[in-house]
């Protein structure tokens, strides 16, 4: 597997600075390059890959460093990441190396602390490459006719620049994506997004030789060039950790029990929108996102990016621009908010024929003190009332209104569920998610007709958004037991579907 190191650097990486770190290996390492230039692969003397280097990136956004890494940096520092080739002896020392080289002259640190080296005066010696990957990708470790496989050992898998063309590599090559990790990895919610549909898959290793879905909690096993279901439920899966108020691991109360009793309760909200608008040349793109972030948090994202770190601050104009230069293709992007705050958003932009088509999930943590907290546990989480206020039915519709009248709104839905309050995804079964609300925009309405809309079969009493004239709705389904609400979404959806065309979107996609 592969072995990141990361320099954060005070400086910008320059070319000799590069250079010297390339040299760690003595004169008998080559250097190429990958991925149209973006990648700088070492090699040994038979042509075998040792490590690549990706291009610096500037992280400018506060708490973007920690969020990824765990590790505090002061103001603004360059990103750049070693990766030692799986199975290369020595290759994982030479990244150690390059990346300590870069820190010594341009100040800063390295990730992990224990890939830092201080004898950086002699080449690293003994290298050995591994096997060149049969992938155009330096970050693919097998590739079959049917997949292409990832292997990584890193607390934390965020959608890097590398991972993402990975997958579009794979993508493009009708391959499906499989990424491997032992149990003690967690994903950022993009990655969780990445790998949640077929044919990709996130493998865990359950530490005897098994292996299992980290989202499903399906026993695999490796047949035919790929990863496939076994049939059986992982009990690694079931009888996943819950977390403690210091954070660390502890049993959990039950299946998927990850808020449970004790001096924290962790919750998630996730509101996923939809919005449609003409294409016009003065269109600022992201404005729904914004809107979403300041209803629910008060002010606006903090950064964004085209990957993870997200190291960009927030600017709808950058990021129109990005959008404009890449259209028609879709463009993904990620956004990200305060340190004290965890929020993190997907956004997903495309060119149809309706127009210009927005679809984002922003999603909050909150921990909020649970059964038996101390005043002390009380005084690290949030107070219970700006839990209730930010779950509270009002509030989502007030912001589905907003969406309505100035965004375009197709479609939102509100849910939550008892999970990890930092927003990061574990290889065990959480809550399941619970339906908060559900809101069709006008064109919907139109085409369902008024009277169909505001009657639906079900015990919810819609609340109207705009005049009549211009009407959207908002449906608040009543907050039960985890899990509830969707059969009684889709016999809304349903409702609705039966009168009007276009058709509102159907809630399974956003079910998880």
């Amino acid at each position: 597997m592969t072995k990141d190191v990361i320099a954060l650097t005070e400086r910008m990486p320059d070319t000799w600075s590069l250079l010297t770190g390339l040299l760690s290996g003595g004169p008998d390492v080559t250097m190429g390059t990958a991925a149209d230039g973006a990648v700088i692969q070492l090699f040994d003397a038979e042509g075998r890959p040792l490590a690549s280097v990706e291009t610096p990136t500037l992280v400018r956004v506060p708490g973007e460093v920690s969020r990824l890494l765990g590790i505090r940096a002061d103001g603004p520092v360059w990103w750049t990441e070693v990766r030692a080739a799986t199975a290369g002896q020595g290759s994982d020392r030479l990244a150690g190396v390059l990346a300590s080289r870069l820190v010594s002259q341009l100040g800063g640190r390295v990730w992990p602390a224990d890939a830092f080296v201080t004898d950086l005066g002699r080449p690293v010696s003994g290298l050995t490459g591994a096997a060149r990957p049969a992938a155009a990708q330096p970050a693919v470790d097998v590739l079959s006719d049917r997949a292409a496989v990832v292997i990584q050992d890193r607390p934390l898998v965020a959608m890097t620049s590398w991972l993402a063309e990975a997958l579009r590599a794979a993508a493009d090559s009708d391959r499906g994506f499989q990424l491997v990790t032992p149990a003690s990895t967690r994903l950022t919610l993009a990655t969780r997004a990445a790998l949640a549909g077929a044919p990709n898959r996130w493998v865990v290793g359950d530490g005897a030789s098994g292996y299992y879905d980290g989202l499903s909690g399906t026993e695999l096993r490796w047949s035919d060039g790929a990863f496939m279901p076994a049939g059986a439920t992982a009990s690694a899966f079931t009888a996943g950790g819950a977390l403690t108020a210091g954070g660390t691991a502890a049993p959990a109360a039950g299946p998927g029990d990850t808020a449970g009793a004790g001096p924290a309760r962790e919750t998630q909200l996730a509101v996923s929108i939809r919005t449609r608008k003409p294409a016009e040349a003065e269109l600022l793109l992201g404005g729904a996102l914004e809107a979403a972030w300041r209803h629910l948090l008060g002010g606006p994202p903090r950064g964004w990016g085209t990957a993870e770190p997200a190291g960009q601050p927030w600017s709808r104009a950058e990021l129109t621009d990005f959008v404009r230069d890449r259209s028609p293709a879709p463009t993904w992007s990620v956004a990200v908010g305060d340190p004290d705050r965890p929020a993190v958003a997907t956004l997903r932009t495309e060119l149809t024929t309706g127009g210009v088509e927005e679809e984002l999930t922003l999603t909050l943590g909150y921990r909020e003190p649970g059964e038996g907290a101390t005043a002390a546990d009380a005084s690290q989480v949030a107070d219970t009332a700006e839990v209730a206020d930010a779950f509270a039915p009002a509030r989502l519709a007030d912001l589905a209104a907003e969406l309505a009248a100035e965004h375009g709104l197709v479609s939102m839905l509100a849910q939550r569920r008892a999970a990890r309050a930092d927003l990061t995804v574990p290889p065990w079964l959480e809550g399941a998610p619970t339906v908060l609300g559900f809101a069709v925009g006008r064109e919907d309405v139109r085409a369902a007709g008024l009277t169909h809309a505001r009657r639906p079969p079900l015990p919810i009493r819609p609340i109207q958004l705009g005049p009549l004239d211009r009407a959207a709705f908002y449906y608040p389904f009543a907050e039960t037991e985890p899990g509830a609400g969707w059969d009684a979404l889709e016999d809304l959806v349903t409702h609705l579907r039966e009168a009007a065309s276009p058709t509102p979107e159907s809630p399974d996609a956003a079910r998880g």
